[in-house]
């Protein structure tokens, strides 16, 4: 099975494992940064079978000083997954909008939380929509899973882990919009800017509606930011969810050791002492 098989599933495949005896479990994660909660989606409709799971509230922390969506306590996160049916070792299926964000924070979650068997529906909603397949309103009864949370399966990084990183220590991808990164415009933190010696790399040059090119395409897209074999690389963007999707996307490309500064901006300015730098970070010349 390819790395993308293993972690991104198309429409009319999942179609037909849902359809099998011993189906994958289904969790919608759709949410929005501003604008109706995401629950309000699934209520209008959904994929068959499938329980809703809150990215605020189950996926993440509450927010302070360690981010708008800091890691959540491993407790309450593997009480909330057995609600919502995950069992050891059995497959997930993590799915939202569209734009493919927010399940890929789910996706990393579950990894970081010692979950491997899941994958994201590739083109989230719409494209299960788009393909004819049937919705839902129910809200299914569950059996309670059983799955442990043992954190720390994917690599994370703090405030100095990613400064050493943007430093020198490999490649620190912001991967925010250019004009925040640049420190022009900064809709939601009370700074603007960037880490020193983040390289700006856009989520939209990578993923396109949420949709990933092949993996060889993203190698390529992720070398002109200086990412090389050789190279440690780390991502973050404005709270830990775009980001978790620049991993995803880095894990398709074969860096499966991409770690996520889950804080992100949000959590780094939160210090006034760190430092913050505006205008452009030159990639480095031989990358």
């Amino acid at each position: 099975m390819s790395a993308t098989e293993t972690l991104l599933v198309e429409a009319g495949r999942l179609a037909a494992e849902l359809d099998g005896e011993d189906p994958p479990t289904l969790l919608d994660v759709r949410w929005r940064l501003v604008g109706s909660p995401g629950r309000d989606d699934y209520l209008a409709g959904h994929l068959p079978g499938a329980i809703f799971v809150d990215l605020d509230t189950v996926l993440c922390g509450p927010p302070g000083p360690a981010g708008r969506h800091p890691l959540p306590e491993p407790a309450a996160l593997q009480a909330a997954l057995r609600a919502a049916g995950v069992r050891a070792a059995h497959p997930v299926v993590v799915y939202d909008g569209g734009d493919g964000m927010s399940a890929a924070r789910a996706w990393w979650t579950l990894r970081w939380a010692g979950h491997r068997p899941v994958r994201l529906l590739h083109g989230g909603y719409p494209a299960w929509t788009a393909a004819g397949l049937p919705v839902g309103t129910d809200q299914p009864a569950v059996a309670p899973g059983d799955v442990t949370v043992e954190p720390g399966a994917l690599p994370v990084l703090d405030a100095a882990a990613a400064a050493r990183l943007a430093a020198g220590d490999g490649v620190l991808i912001d991967v925010r919009a250019a004009p925040r990164y640049r420190g022009e415009h900064e809709p939601i933190d009370p700074v603007a800017g960037h880490i020193p010696g983040a390289v700006n790399l856009p989520a939209p040059e990578y993923v396109s509606q949420g949709r990933f090119p092949a993996g060889e395409t993203l190698r390529n897209r992720f070398e002109t930011a200086g990412v090389t074999d050789e190279v440690p690389v780390g991502a973050y963007c404005g709270s830990g969810v775009t980001a978790a999707q620049a991993v995803l996307a880095l894990h398709l490309a074969g860096r499966t050791d991409a770690a996520l500064y889950v804080g992100s901006w949000s959590n780094w300015v939160a210090d006034p002492d760190r430092p913050v730098v505006t205008g452009l970070t030159a990639v480095p010349p031989d990358a």
